[in-house]
């Protein structure tokens, strides 16, 4: 069975797998309404709603009926500056955003983790994407969908790391780099499945879904 979301919350509109995942939703024929709050503003469509601003103070104050909502917020230690900073926008803000998205009706949640995520994991970045994960099980999510992408390409200016990911393409499919429109195509995909409980989607798997 499947059902098409037609009110979605989307976090991370303007990063790198969140652009790609809001051109989606505008591209379906049963585009939905999106609620997109973001820091810039994006440009205007017609099914678009964009509160501007910090996520952290919009958060409280979104208001609207939302079925699915979609976390696609990431960084990284060098680009936040500190492990605090790293571990507000990868942990912090992904839970208020589900705490506030159940308030306002969300049924389902489609987490962006990351290849390796663990809780107990001795490596600081793999170990906070496994506690978010762990944090928004216990929320009571009556359907939770966490993808663990690879190495995500496609940025405009590559970074060495995003160098070795098209190299990593040689790996086996769960460890080699995914293009971000491939996690987004994904995403799309497993919003639409009505299966309650938690499904864990590894890289490989995102590979398969997200083919055009």
């Amino acid at each position: 069975m499947s059902t098409t979301p037609r009110h979605v919350l989307l976090a991370g509109a303007t990063g790198l797998t969140g652009s790609h995942l809001l051109q989606r939703l505008f591209d379906d024929v049963t585009a939905p309404q999106v609620l997109a709050p973001t820091r810039r503003a994006l440009p205007a469509q017609p099914q678009l709603e964009n509160p501007v601003g910090v996520l952290s103070r919009l958060l409280p104050q979104l208001r609207g009926t939302v079925d699915t909502v979609f976390c696609c917020l990431g960084t990284t230690i060098h680009q936040a500056g500190s492990r605090e900073a790293f571990r507000m926008v990868d942990y912090e803000l992904p839970l208020a955003l589900g705490k506030q998205a159940l308030t306002l009706g969300a049924r389902h949640y489609l987490l962006v983790s990351s290849l390796g995520a663990d809780p107990q994991s001795r490596v600081f970045y793999n170990r906070v994407k496994g506690e978010i994960e762990q944090a928004l099980q216990q929320q009571g999510w009556p359907q939770l969908t966490i993808v663990r992408p690879s190495l995500l390409l496609g940025r405009a200016k590559p970074r060495l790391a995003d160098r070795l990911g098209l190299l990593s393409r040689l790996l086996p499919k769960r460890w080699s780099g995914i293009e971000a429109s491939t996690v987004a195509n994904a995403l799309w995909r497993l919003s639409q499945e009505d299966a309650p409980g938690v499904r864990i989607v590894e890289s490989d798997e995102l590979q398969r879904l997200g083919a055009d």
